[in-house]
């Protein structure tokens, strides 16, 4: 049997959807027997191969992130929206209430720094924030939804397991899963 390709991304969030995928504990061997485990986090993985799943935590909140979900699409035959923030922004779109320069301002003009200089990082390497942080789907096509904040780990195992056996999971009918 040919084992699937499986990408984790970690774009506009704060790591505790991959946190809750490492609370599936013992059952990560049941996921390696069915995948390669190509990109994450976790393993460092820099380059986005072709995979026939991509779990993507966090929202698009800059030009980076943009470009990286659409090649992500690209190289994805099922992309997995991965908890609240990739589904609706979370905590992550709070700033969309505010103004881009008056968030910058707060954060780094305004704000108590041992660098005294009150100014906002400029160097062609950073992000490029985008004036609003937008959920996945407003950018490219989602096939599957893990929703949480975070999302449970029992979930995230069942919809994995599913995918991973070429079965289109239902979570109104999955047993005892418990959503963060």
């Amino acid at each position: 049997m040919n084992k699937k390709k499986l990408a984790t991304v970690w774009l506009g969030g704060c790591s505790g959807c991959h946190m809750s995928l490492l609370d599936i504990d013992e059952r990560i061997l049941d996921v390696a027997k069915l995948a390669d485990i190509v990109k994450s986090p976790v393993v460092d993985g820099k380059e986005m191969p072709p995979v026939d799943i991509a779990l993507v935590e966090g929202a698009i909140t800059s030009d980076e992130h943009y470009r990286e979900i659409v090649h992500i699409r690209k190289q994805a035959k099922t992309l997995i929206a991965f908890g609240d923030c990739a589904v609706m922004t979370n905590v992550t779109g709070m700033r969309n209430y505010f103004h881009l320069k008056d968030v910058f301002d707060t954060a780094y003009v305004n704000a108590i720094s041992n660098d005294k200089e009150g100014k906002v990082p400029d160097h062609p390497s950073l992000l490029k924030l985008n004036e609003k942080v937008v959920p996945l789907q407003e950018v490219v096509k989602v096939d599957f939804v893990i929703p949480g904040c975070p999302p449970d780990a029992d979930a995230i195992f069942y919809v994995l397991f599913e995918f991973l056996n070429d079965r289109f999971p239902n979570l109104s009918k999955a047993k005892k899963l418990k959503y963060g």
